[in-house]
């Protein structure tokens, strides 16, 4: 393939993967899966994440779960994506996606590079002989293994921009929602890129609004500011409330979300 082949970065280091690499950090209830690498590979019998060389012009998505379907025979379908982080050397980087998938599905090995597929309980990687450069990386890894989830305070953030949403609130909870399901990745969370999932909480006149696009919409029964803090923090994912209010801040920040103004969020809707 374009990207076989070794090259050396700017640290002087010589790496496999002339366009740089990518590899998939997938976890599911408590287990990461892991790969086993061949013995005639570098590290020949240590473990680490499915993973590869780029090729010239492809993404770290494509090619972490192209490395992944090559290696493995995971479907990756089954995979959500929640973020990448980035290690850079300088003219090579090393690109972790991060996802969760179901149940833990079966997964084994379909390549010569492969010599077991294996879901390890987070506790126990330690104990595995790891390929180097995935041992020096798992500390910050292990703390990677989250989801990060998006609250939007609609009403604060119809609030924040004149389009008319005090003539039609359902119209600009709608727009604002169609809004959210269209967001690409964004710098959220431990991640130097997230792929959030969004809940848009609604009051008044905006209620009858659906969930569409990705986007799970909440009607609040009474306030909309305890509606957000009761959904802060229902499991150990990471939490960002998108609001102006000083006073639900406050509270949300107790829980142990990060909270970031409504102009943070339009910015990026356009």
């Amino acid at each position: 393939m374009d990207g076989d082949g070794f090259t050396r970065c700017g640290r002087g280091h010589t790496h496999w993967g002339r366009f740089g690499a990518a590899g998939l950090l997938l976890f599911s209830q408590d287990h990461v899966l892991l790969q086993q690498r061949a013995w005639w590979c570098n590290g020949g019998g240590t473990w680490c994440l499915f993973g590869g060389g780029r090729h010239a012009g492809e993404d770290a998505v494509a090619a972490a779960l192209r490395e992944t379907t090559e290696e493995s025979s995971l479907d990756v379908s089954l995979v959500r994506l929640h973020g990448r982080i980035e290690d850079d050397h300088g003219g090579w980087s090393y690109t972790t996606m991060v996802g969760s998938a179901p149940d833990r599905p079966p997964v084994r090995g379909v390549s010569n590079e492969t010599k077991a597929a294996r879901w390890v309980p987070v506790t126990e990687v330690d104990t595995l002989r790891l390929f180097a450069p995935f041992g020096a990386a798992w500390p910050t890894l292990r703390s990677m293994l989250t989801r990060v989830v998006l609250i939007v305070d609609a009403a604060n953030v119809m609030g924040s921009r004149p389009d008319g949403w005090w003539r039609d609130r359902l119209g600009a909870a709608r727009r604002l929602r169609d809004g959210l399901a269209a967001l690409g990745p964004v710098p959220l969370g431990p991640f130097d890129e997230a792929y959030p999932e969004p809940v848009l909480v609604v009051e008044g006149a905006a209620r009858p609004l659906e969930s569409a696009g990705g986007v799970r919409v909440v009607a609040a029964p009474g306030s909309g500011d305890d509606e957000i803090v009761r959904q802060v923090g229902k499991d150990d994912a990471h939490y960002v409330v998108v609001t102006a209010d000083r006073e639900l801040r406050r509270r949300c920040e107790e829980a142990g979300a990060q909270v970031v103004g409504p102009r943070w969020l339009l910015d990026r809707l356009g």
